[in-house]
């Protein structure tokens, strides 16, 4: 009798996008756990967590629906991706809302402890910086922009890191060495000035 569960994440995706309703939920039992966790793992709270996983599942169905995965292999880096953005929108959100500050949580989201005290201009020049550095991290390899999210912008450390996307501490170590030498060509490249006031 035929398995879906022998297929690969890529054969799965291909299957549900021509409506077959099962592979998704092969692939959403084959990963659960592992994006769950992760998801936990930075908020630190089980509903919270529980919400931003179907969250992320819904908009997994409806970027799949829309053909916006390119298949690379990587369908769950592409799933953590996305659970990390929308970690990320909601820590924004509260923090405009004012319900939150750097200091409710151990893991610094918004990487600038600087905010809180911050007058209108500095702000709006680290925004800028911010979305300027983003923009760069978006022209490294994939492998790297992962390990500059996890490491700068979710604090989580190398074993972490390397648990997380299973390879070793060493060829995490090294993607973050990679990633750091790009961003640093990219800069002097763009003539970019990026100094914190």
């Amino acid at each position: 009798m035929f398995k879906l569960n022998s297929l690969d994440d890529n054969e799965l995706v291909q299957r549900f996008i021509k409506g077959d309703q099962e592979s998704l939920e092969t692939l959403i039992l084959r990963h659960k756990n592992r994006v769950f966790s992760y998801i936990l793992l930075i908020v630190k709270n089980q509903e919270l967590a529980e919400d931003i996983f179907q969250e992320t599942f819904i908009k997994v169905i409806r970027s799949l629906k829309r053909g916006k995965y390119i298949e690379n292999g990587k369908f769950v880096s592409w799933v953590l991706r996305i659970s990390h953005n929308l970690i990320i929108d909601h820590f924004r959100k509260l923090k405009l809302k004012g319900t939150i500050s750097n200091d409710s949580t151990e893991v610094d989201i918004f990487n600038s402890q600087r905010y809180s005290e911050a007058t209108v201009e500095d702000q709006m020049v680290n925004d800028q910086i911010l979305s300027e550095v983003k923009d760069l991290i978006k022209e490294l390899p994939e492998d790297q922009q992962q390990v500059i999210y996890m490491r700068h912008y979710m604090g989580l450390s190398f074993k972490e890191i390397a648990d997380q996307t299973g390879v070793s501490i060493n060829t995490a170590l090294g993607r973050m060495r990679y990633a750091l030498i790009n961003l640093r060509k990219l800069i002097e490249k763009k003539k970019l000035t990026l100094t914190m006031i």
